[in-house]
Protein backbone atom coordinates (compact mmCIF):
# COMPACT_ATOMS: atom_id res chain seq x y z
CA UNK A 1 0.00 0.00 0.00
CA UNK A 2 2.89 2.38 0.73
CA UNK A 3 4.09 2.12 -2.88
CA UNK A 4 0.62 2.92 -4.20
CA UNK A 5 0.41 5.98 -1.97
CA UNK A 6 3.94 7.02 -2.95
CA UNK A 7 2.95 6.96 -6.62
CA UNK A 8 -0.23 8.92 -5.88
CA UNK A 9 1.67 11.59 -3.94
CA UNK A 10 3.97 11.99 -6.94
CA UNK A 11 1.06 11.97 -9.39
CA UNK A 12 2.45 14.62 -11.74
CA UNK A 13 6.12 13.81 -11.16
CA UNK A 14 7.41 12.83 -14.57
CA UNK A 15 11.02 13.23 -13.49
CA UNK A 16 13.10 10.78 -11.54
CA UNK A 17 12.91 7.02 -11.42
CA UNK A 18 10.45 4.41 -10.12
CA UNK A 19 11.50 0.95 -8.99
CA UNK A 20 9.72 -2.17 -10.19
CA UNK A 21 8.21 -2.52 -6.72
CA UNK A 22 6.58 0.92 -6.91
CA UNK A 23 5.31 0.36 -10.44
CA UNK A 24 3.88 -3.13 -9.95
CA UNK A 25 2.29 -2.34 -6.58
CA UNK A 26 0.63 0.69 -8.16
CA UNK A 27 -0.70 -1.53 -10.98
CA UNK A 28 -1.85 -4.22 -8.49
CA UNK A 29 -3.78 -1.78 -6.31
CA UNK A 30 -5.35 -0.16 -9.39
CA UNK A 31 -6.61 -3.56 -10.53
CA UNK A 32 -7.94 -4.45 -7.07
CA UNK A 33 -9.73 -1.10 -6.69
CA UNK A 34 -11.16 -1.32 -10.23
CA UNK A 35 -12.53 -4.81 -9.56
CA UNK A 36 -14.06 -3.67 -6.25
CA UNK A 37 -15.68 -0.67 -7.95
CA UNK A 38 -17.03 -2.89 -10.74
CA UNK A 39 -18.60 -5.19 -8.15
CA UNK A 40 -20.18 -2.23 -6.36
CA UNK A 41 -21.48 -0.92 -9.69
CA UNK A 42 -23.05 -4.27 -10.47
CA UNK A 43 -24.73 -4.45 -7.06
CA UNK A 44 -26.03 -0.89 -7.21
CA UNK A 45 -26.99 -0.99 -10.88
CA UNK A 46 -24.62 1.66 -12.18
CA UNK A 47 -22.94 0.99 -15.50
CA UNK A 48 -19.32 2.06 -15.56
CA UNK A 49 -19.75 5.32 -13.67
CA UNK A 50 -17.47 4.59 -10.71
CA UNK A 51 -14.83 2.70 -12.71
CA UNK A 52 -14.88 5.41 -15.37
CA UNK A 53 -14.33 8.16 -12.82
CA UNK A 54 -11.62 6.16 -11.10
CA UNK A 55 -9.86 5.45 -14.40
CA UNK A 56 -9.98 9.15 -15.29
CA UNK A 57 -8.58 10.08 -11.87
CA UNK A 58 -5.75 7.56 -12.26
CA UNK A 59 -4.75 8.65 -15.77
CA UNK A 60 -2.04 11.14 -14.76
CA UNK A 61 -0.62 9.05 -11.91
CA UNK A 62 -0.45 6.02 -14.24
CA UNK A 63 1.35 7.98 -16.93
CA UNK A 64 3.75 9.49 -14.38
CA UNK A 65 4.69 6.17 -12.77
CA UNK A 66 5.07 4.61 -16.23
CA UNK A 67 7.44 7.36 -17.34
CA UNK A 68 9.45 7.08 -14.12
CA UNK A 69 9.63 3.28 -14.59
CA UNK A 70 11.04 3.79 -18.09
CA UNK A 71 13.52 6.28 -16.66
CA UNK A 72 14.72 3.63 -14.22
CA UNK A 73 15.82 1.40 -17.09
CA UNK A 74 17.41 4.34 -18.93
CA UNK A 75 14.64 4.89 -21.51
CA UNK A 76 12.86 8.11 -22.38
CA UNK A 77 9.26 8.48 -21.25
CA UNK A 78 8.31 8.84 -24.91
CA UNK A 79 8.62 5.06 -25.13
CA UNK A 80 5.11 4.95 -23.61
CA UNK A 81 3.83 5.97 -27.04
CA UNK A 82 4.84 2.56 -28.39
CA UNK A 83 1.78 1.28 -26.55
CA UNK A 84 -0.34 2.67 -29.40
CA UNK A 85 1.03 -0.06 -31.68
CA UNK A 86 -1.42 -2.95 -31.30
CA UNK A 87 -0.10 -6.03 -29.46
CA UNK A 88 3.61 -5.37 -30.16
CA UNK A 89 3.59 -2.12 -28.20
CA UNK A 90 2.01 -3.72 -25.14
CA UNK A 91 4.52 -6.58 -25.22
CA UNK A 92 7.48 -4.18 -25.47
CA UNK A 93 6.18 -2.09 -22.55
CA UNK A 94 5.60 -5.24 -20.50
CA UNK A 95 9.17 -6.38 -21.11
CA UNK A 96 10.45 -2.93 -20.14
CA UNK A 97 8.36 -3.00 -16.94
CA UNK A 98 9.98 -6.29 -15.90
CA UNK A 99 13.56 -5.17 -16.60
CA UNK A 100 15.93 -4.47 -13.71
CA UNK A 101 16.70 -0.78 -13.22
CA UNK A 102 20.14 0.60 -14.00
CA UNK A 103 22.60 0.51 -11.13
CA UNK A 104 23.86 3.83 -9.82
CA UNK A 105 22.91 7.15 -11.30
CA UNK A 106 21.66 7.61 -14.84
CA UNK A 107 20.58 10.70 -16.74
CA UNK A 108 17.21 10.64 -14.95
CA UNK A 109 18.53 10.63 -11.39
CA UNK A 110 19.91 8.42 -8.64
CA UNK A 111 18.93 4.78 -8.25
CA UNK A 112 15.72 4.74 -6.14
CA UNK A 113 16.62 1.30 -4.83
CA UNK A 114 19.35 2.85 -2.70
CA UNK A 115 17.84 6.26 -2.03
CA UNK A 116 14.24 5.44 -1.18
Amino acid sequence: MQWYLKALKNYVGFTGRARRMEYWNFILFNIIISIALAIVETLVGLTGVLTGLYSLAMLLPSLAVGVRRLHDIGKSGLWLLIGFIPLVGAIVLLVFAFMEGEEGNNQYGPNPKHFG
